[in-house]
């Protein structure tokens, strides 16, 4: 697989970007990403040439997505589909109520199985990081899924990610975030390109046949996408080609 052109016609296409492991490197912590300032310089080309036309696309609540890219504020699907803004000047939406609490209180205990497992609270879902200690990563998705069998009445659905698990509802997912997003100005007339990393992005990579979009997988690659970057530098690198072109 290939990477796409420079050469693209950028009043016929949009950019939805998932951010950690594609457009920012894994840190050993969610809380220790980093943004290059060359980044910020290209998005905010793209945003300019395209009209508004990017978005990111996270399992991130928005407002961190803001704080990680400040000044920069896009429109954007939050929480796996959880969350959407039409815009940056829009207001969030809440698509969905919070993780059950009982999850919230229970998950945590997963720690127990060793330093080096962090626990995020995203809202709408809860994440154990195990990037620390990878070799912890199938004892804690076993006590994940122990945990949550003992609650037979919350609809979840657990995530398995790239040295994370993650516990969220049912209902929505990145996926159903986009088909919003499409319906919307300044997207709704143009080609989507979506760039993504990991297991929880093949939703979009499913629908981006619907809208004539093609999707870029990152690090690995996937079944059924039209393009590979071999890591997230890459994708930065090719950002920077088109915003000089």
């Amino acid at each position: 697989m290939k990477t796409p052109p420079t050469s693209l016609d950028l009043n016929e296409v949009a950019f939805l970007f998932d951010v950690d492991g594609t457009l920012l490197d894994l840190a050993p912590t969610p809380r220790e990403v980093w943004v290059p300032a060359s980044l910020r310089d290209s998005l905010a080309c793209l945003s300019t040439r395209t009209a508004g036309a990017v978005a990111f696309v996270s399992g991130r609540p928005l407002k961190e997505l803001d704080l990680i890219f400040t000044p920069l504020q896009f429109p954007g699907v939050g929480g796996h589909g959880a969350e959407f803004r039409r815009t940056g000047e829009h207001a969030i939406l809440q698509l969905a109520v919070e993780l059950d609490s009982d999850l919230k209180r229970w998950l945590p205990m997963a720690t127990e199985i060793g330093p080096g497992i962090l626990v995020e609270d995203k809202g709408y879902s809860l994440a154990l990081h195990y990037r620390l200690v990878p070799d912890k990563g199938p004892a804690v998705e076993t006590e994940v899924r122990q945990i949550c069998a003992k609650l037979p009445k919350a609809m979840i659905e657990i995530l398995p990610g790239k040295s994370v698990i993650e516990v969220k509802q049912v209902g929505f997912n990145k996926a159903t975030g986009v088909k919003r997003l499409m319906r919307h100005g300044p997207f709704a007339s143009r080609r989507p390109l979506f760039f993504g990393d990991d297991i929880t992005d093949e939703d979009v990579f499913a629908i981006m046949p619907e809208f004539r979009g093609l999707a870029f997988s990152v690090g690995r690659k996937v079944a059924g996408a039209s393009g590979n970057f071999n890591m997230p530098a890459a994708v930065r690198d090719w950002l920077q080609q088109i915003c000089s072109s």
